[in-house]
């Protein structure tokens, strides 16, 4: 029997941007070679798998190449997806059990809202490679937690500018790296890239994980509890983040794009 994947744009309000994220729909738990083949089939930033688990749902997320512990945009993803396509109704919190303890989806005006932990990222110097694979001659701050690393650089046209070298960046990075500056329009706090090739994606579009580092970053740097922000990737896509009680609540719109019927 066929298995139905929906393709969303996540962090947008219209198709074709923000970070695309296949979400799959199953009935009990697969194996998680299947998951990942399926996963690397797609070859999207993220697919996501969602599955019962007593009271609750079980949801995991791949990579083309890997399985990853945390993933913003296509836990909005798929939220919407249960919202929207598979029944769930539109105004229930949603409690995910993840390989990051139990994140929410909620409802929130016409946006959807994460509950998500904060890992913050710590100064420190950066490690041989990093700011040379990235083209960095100048930062503000440099960072990193347990999975990627915060570069603060002077301008939003330095943070457009970046042209990394995956060969060189993917050796000296756990998962990946955030570079970022504050904003050049009054329309955004500030703004960002993530590029994570040791993960297999060259540059992720719109990364709701790194804006749980992010907010608190700029939170205590401009003193705001919410901030807007966009990631100016090719593609482009927005955040709102409000920092509460030690969390990150990120904020976005999705959009379904396609339907997909997986025969294997």
């Amino acid at each position: 029997m066929p298995r139905t994947l929906y393709q969303v744009d996540a962090f947008t309000s219209k198709p074709f941007a923000g970070n695309p994220a296949a979400v799959c729909w199953l009935d009990e738990p697969a194996d998680a070679q299947w998951m990942q083949q399926v996963a690397a089939e797609m070859n999207l930033a993220e697919t996501a798998f969602v599955y019962p688990e007593g009271e609750s749902l079980r949801l995991r997320w791949f990579t083309p190449t890997v399985e990853v512990d945390l993933c913003g945009h296509a836990t909005l993803a798929t939220a919407y997806t249960l919202w929207q396509h598979k029944g769930f109704p539109s105004d229930q919190t949603l409690r995910f059990e993840t390989r990051s303890g139990t994140l929410t989806a909620s409802p929130h005006g016409d946006r959807i809202e994460l509950d998500f932990p904060i890992a913050t990222a710590h100064e420190t110097a950066p490690v041989d490679g990093l700011l040379e694979s990235l083209g960095i001659c100048d930062f503000a701050f440099c960072g990193k937690n347990d999975w990627d690393w915060l570069i603060e650089v002077p301008s939003a046209d330095d943070v457009r500018r970046l042209n990394p070298n995956d060969a060189l960046l993917a050796p000296v990075t756990a998962r990946g790296v955030m570079v970022t500056s504050g904003s050049d329009s009054l329309e955004y706090d500030f703004i960002s890239r993530f590029f994570a090739p040791a993960a297999g994606i060259s540059e992720d579009p719109v990364t709701g994980s790194a804006h749980c580092v992010l907010g608190e970053y700029w939170s205590g740097k401009l003193d705001q509890k919410i901030l807007q922000a966009y990631q100016a990737s090719p593609r482009g896509g927005e955040v709102e983040v409000e920092i509460r009680n030690k969390r990150a609540l990120l904020r976005g719109h999705a959009v379904v794009v396609a339907k997909i019927e997986l025969f294997v």
